[in-house]
């Protein structure tokens, strides 16, 4: 596909790598220069210098024969022109990026009159995340399939977990609920277990369980299972406020403590019931007055990487039970804070780039109903975990699991039918209708079929 990225900040540069990995044709627009000729060292697509909202840079980027315009800039009003420009101008689709909480709640709108494919909102979808966090506090990262159903929860087997040094077929013929080992990742490597495989203390262990009695799985593995009632947020940007509004609908007691005076008081007149606390978030002292010691949640949310992981930090040494979520923008060290004492750390440019590259592998897939519905990265994003429709032309259907000639590396890890979760065996068969998660290590998998030799 013909991609043109509009704006390399952050965001724009992780979607165009990845869209370059998948070798797509990637064409990016900035107006620094130096952004332009540093991310050309980096990766391979074609940069322009200019601004992606006229029509001159955007013919010269070749915008009429343009199978998808990606705006990513730091002003919702600028991606949304850009967006109609490219439309106008040959453009097949369209993606924006609109932050802004007042345009959020249009975004039907924006997206019927304006002709947007994808109308995507990094900073919602960033508390979306931390709110499925939330739903277990041991767990690393949740992510959720068919239709709210299927649970994906990533988290550390220690010393006292029920699955730790045991065989997954011994340790699983013992619990009582639904679920699916589906990745395991020690030190660099990551496998795709079979039965016989030994889950080792400090494993990060992936499963996939019905949404319902996820809860009940991980009681009986010997992991508390106790909900959040008292958060504190460090920070009060987009994210706070997105993640404060859908907790006070929980009633979960929330704390923000904001540096910014005008910010403060801007939450506290949009927010109702949630504390809002005018001060600096590094001041160990407020933290302690501000109640750090009781709550079951500590989450930090400014917009310093630094800031965000030694505040984690010593919110653990605190208060060793708290449940800490950390955001992090910059991912060079990733693989060093991965080792640190911190429960779970949100990268809101990978999960923006999930949602893109889901849109660009169902649009590459011809549009059919056999294509990408959902498409989420996990273990340190060396792992996909992909949700397909099946249909009644797929090559799957009516076919025993056991019998059917999967690729290396390739799992089906979940069925969705009429509402209901199927953990598969080798004997169940797929339906016109079914809904199957399919988690893989190596594949960029457009279509359920390519999931066969």
């Amino acid at each position: 596909m013909n991609i043109i990225v509009v704006g390399m900040g952050k965001v724009g540069y992780t979607v165009a790598e990845q869209l370059s990995q998948e070798e797509h044709d990637v064409t990016i627009i900035d107006t620094d220069e130096d952004v332009i000729n540093d991310t050309l060292q980096d990766i391979d697509v074609i940069g322009i210098i200019g601004d992606g909202a006229t029509r001159k840079v955007l013919l010269n980027a070749g915008i009429e024969e343009c199978d998808l315009l990606i705006a990513l800039t730091g002003s919702d009003e600028l991606n949304i022109y850009c967006c109609l420009l490219g439309k106008r101008l040959g453009a097949k689709s369209t993606i924006a990026r609109v932050r802004d909480p007042e345009y959020s709640k249009d975004v039907g709108l924006l997206k019927e009159n304006l002709g947007l494919a994808l109308a995507i909102n990094p900073e919602r979808e960033a508390a979306a995340e931390i709110q499925r966090i939330l739903k277990f506090p041991t767990a690393r990262n949740v992510d959720i399939f068919g239709h709210g159903k299927v649970d994906l929860v990533s988290f550390v087997a220690n010393g006292k977990c029920f699955l730790t040094n045991k065989a997954i077929k011994d340790s699983f013929s013992k619990i009582k609920t639904q679920a699916l080992v589906c990745t395991i990742m020690r030190g660099k490597e990551v496998f795709i277990p079979t039965g016989d495989f030994v889950i080792q203390e400090n494993d990060t262990v992936a499963v996939l369980t019905p949404a319902k009695t996820a809860p009940d799985f991980f009681k009986q593995i010997g992991y508390r299972t106790n909900d959040v009632k008292n958060i504190m947020i460090i920070g009060g940007g987009k994210i706070a406020l997105y993640l404060a509004k859908a907790l006070s609908h929980l009633n979960i007691c929330t704390t923000i403590i904001e540096k910014d005076l005008e910010t403060a008081l801007n939450l506290s007149s949009t927010l109702n019931n949630i504390n809002v606390v005018h001060g600096d978030g590094t001041n160990r002292s407020l933290l302690l007055e501000e109640g750090l010691l009781e709550a079951d949640a500590f989450c930090c949310l400014t917009g310093i990487d630094e800031e965000n992981i030694v505040l984690s930090l010593f919110a653990k040494n605190t208060s060793p039970d708290i449940k800490t979520i950390t955001k992090v923008n910059h991912t060079l060290f990733r693989e060093v804070i991965e080792t640190l004492d911190i429960d779970s750390v949100v990268y809101p440019k990978f999960t923006t780039a999930s949602i893109i590259l889901k849109h660009v592998r169902a649009q590459a897939s011809g549009n059919n109903s056999n294509e990408v519905h959902k498409l989420t990265r996990i273990i340190n994003n060396k792992v996909e975990a992909i949700e397909f429709n099946v249909t009644a032309d797929s090559r799957l259907v009516g076919h025993q699991i056991q019998y059917l000639d999967l690729r290396k590396n390739i799992l089906l890890g979940s069925i969705t039918r009429n509402g209901q979760v199927i953990i598969p065996r080798g004997t169940d068969v797929l339906q016109e209708g079914d809904s199957v998660v399919v988690v893989t290590t190596t594949e960029r998998l457009s279509r359920l079929d390519d999931i066969l030799k």
